[in-house]
């Protein structure tokens, strides 16, 4: 074998590693993305019912029920337009509350339940992720005129602090 072939077959193995390296890399990536969805979109069914994604809304008032002594917490969340009924076992932020905006990672169940397996709290009273605030300003604005919640229990997006 010449020289210059021994260095096409070194190329051309070094190509090869490359390539099955960036392949890799992007179907992990793919698998670990997660989207995020809100209430209306859930209810329309535009959410994925067998993969993992972010829900956020607000924790509807009243809606909040846990069993004394016990670490399962159901809630329903809303984006002013739609309800989505949420469960979670765990301790939950200590920011958590009704009437507040949360971003949960879960899965959607078979009876339309969102199963959380992580809650996450904005955490004050200004900040609001902006694709929470964005979602609930729209939602609110086409609030149909029967609706308990207001647009002005929405708070706007600020900067993170």
């Amino acid at each position: 074998m010449t020289p210059r072939r021994k260095r096409l077959f070194v190329v051309l193995g070094i190509l090869g590693g490359v390539a099955a390296s960036v392949s890799l890399a992007v179907m992990a990536s793919r698998e670990n993305i997660m989207f995020y969805y809100d209430p209306s979109q859930v209810v329309e069914g535009k959410a994925p019912a067998a993969k993992r994604f972010r829900i956020g809304g607000m924790v509807v008032k009243g809606s909040v029920a846990r069993k004394p002594g016990d670490l399962e917490v159901r809630f329903v969340l809303t984006d002013f337009a739609h309800q989505v009924p949420v469960e979670y076992t765990g301790v939950l932020p200590d920011l958590f509350r009704e009437g507040q905006g949360i971003i949960a990672h879960g899965s959607l169940s078979s009876r339309g339940t969102f199963v959380a397996d992580e809650v996450l709290a904005k955490h004050d009273e200004k900040y609001m992720p902006p694709e929470v605030a964005a979602s609930l300003k729209n939602k609110a604005a086409r609030a149909p005129a029967g609706n308990t919640a207001t647009a002005d229990s929405a708070p706007a997006a600020g900067p993170a602090s």
